[in-house]
């Protein structure tokens, strides 16, 4: 774990950062993004002390990162620049090397080693590692930065802009392979970045900073629905939600007080409960749990003769059904497939959450383009 306590930097007369105090969990991917200056990179770098911090302290793994001898602490960080870093003169395979054999690792253990870690990005041994920065494309450099990172199996990897000034093609092709990385090692990673883009696809939480202080420390998913001021919103962008549809949850789309019934409801009441509420099926539920047990609709009940019997005898059990924490893609997908326009969401446990309706979605998605179509008349 990395935490920061009333971090402050001051040069000469001006403050960089202001009384930071956050902390990152071990094996998260964490995106710091901001304007230029905002004192994103700054952050960074005091957490491998490139920079030191004028006043509070850094922890790392709740030790004092200031008592660290300051190579030894490096070594065990691995660093992964814009500029990719590497040494010009020596070879791919010198260049991830380097650091190993300063720690006095055996030489097979280093070799056998590389190999593995150019496997792990993308490049074949055989056809790179004798190669010089320079033979290679501004990817192929980063891929070797990358794996130079990873050398020492260090527990902590700081990523300054490392893919912002390749072409968007091969930027998105290694913004994947790390998430497929990280998913595999779990590393804790701290990625600063100037693309909000990049940021949602990444990271697992996103701290977002301006002149020096941090406006949201949150999820990808709280930040596209809950921005926390009027900076962020604009920051974000008022439609950028709409590139990743897996963060509109189906909780906040769903109706959350829909029209039920109790078992013991009769077929006459059923009836007159729908016409009052205008809707044409109910959702049954146990009167003491909450839980759902079926559903009735008026087309069955209109048949019945005797409206005394019961709610319970005329539902019906198998129907879809979805989760709160679901995305409104697996809503789109259940309604399409199964030719419904309600979908009962419960929770775990099978208790009653709320309601998903084919126009609660038509609703939503309208809206998708309202906002673009009428954004700029604002």
């Amino acid at each position: 774990m990395i935490k920061f306590e009333h971090i402050s930097k001051r040069y000469k007369s001006k403050q960089v950062l202001k009384d930071i105090s956050f902390s990152i969990k071990k094996g998260s991917l964490v995106a710091i993004i901001g304007e230029s200056g905002c004192g994103k990179t700054t952050l960074l770098k005091m957490i491998n002390r490139l920079i030191k911090q004028s006043s509070g302290t850094i922890y790392i793994d709740d030790k004092n990162s200031s008592t660290v001898n300051e190579v030894a602490l490096r070594r065990r960080i691995g660093y992964v620049i814009q500029q990719t870093g590497l040494f010009p003169h020596m070879t791919v395979q010198e260049n991830i090397e380097l650091i190993p054999k300063l720690e006095g690792i055996a030489k097979d253990q280093i070799v056998e080693k590389t190999k593995k870690l150019m496997q792990m990005v993308g490049l074949n041994s055989e056809d790179f590692l004798d190669r010089y920065p320079t033979e290679l494309s501004g990817g192929q450099q980063q891929r070797v930065g990358v794996a130079r990172a990873f050398a020492t199996d260090p527990d902590i990897i700081l990523m300054d802009e490392p893919f912002s000034a390749l072409d968007p093609m091969t930027r998105s092709d290694l913004q994947d392979e790390l998430v497929q990385l990280q998913d595999k090692l779990k590393k804790t990673i701290v990625f600063v970045t100037h693309d909000m883009d990049e940021a949602i696809k990444i990271a697992d939480m996103i701290c977002i900073m301006k002149d020096g202080d941090i406006l949201q420390y949150d999820t990808p998913e709280n930040i596209l629905n809950n921005p926390v001021d009027d900076f962020v919103s604009s920051f974000v962008g008022k439609n950028r939600i709409w590139s990743s549809p897996e963060y509109i949850k189906v909780s906040d789309i769903m109706i959350e007080k829909p029209i039920t019934a109790i078992k013991e409801l009769s077929v006459l009441k059923c009836i007159d409960k729908m016409r009052q509420n205008k809707v044409d099926s109910l959702l049954v539920i146990d009167r003491e749990t909450r839980k759902l047990c079926g559903m009735v609709k008026a087309r069955r009940l209109r048949g019945v003769l005797d409206r005394s019997e019961k709610a319970e005898k005329f539902m019906i059990e198998d129907f879809p059904i979805l989760l709160p924490d679901q995305c409104i893609l697996d809503a789109l997908k259940i309604v399409t497939e199964y030719h419904v326009s309600t979908v009962p969401v419960v929770d775990e446990e099978r208790t009653l959450k709320g309601l998903v309706t084919r126009s609660s979605l038509v609703t939503t998605l309208s809206q998708q383009y309202f906002d673009f179509e009428g954004g700029e008349t604002e």
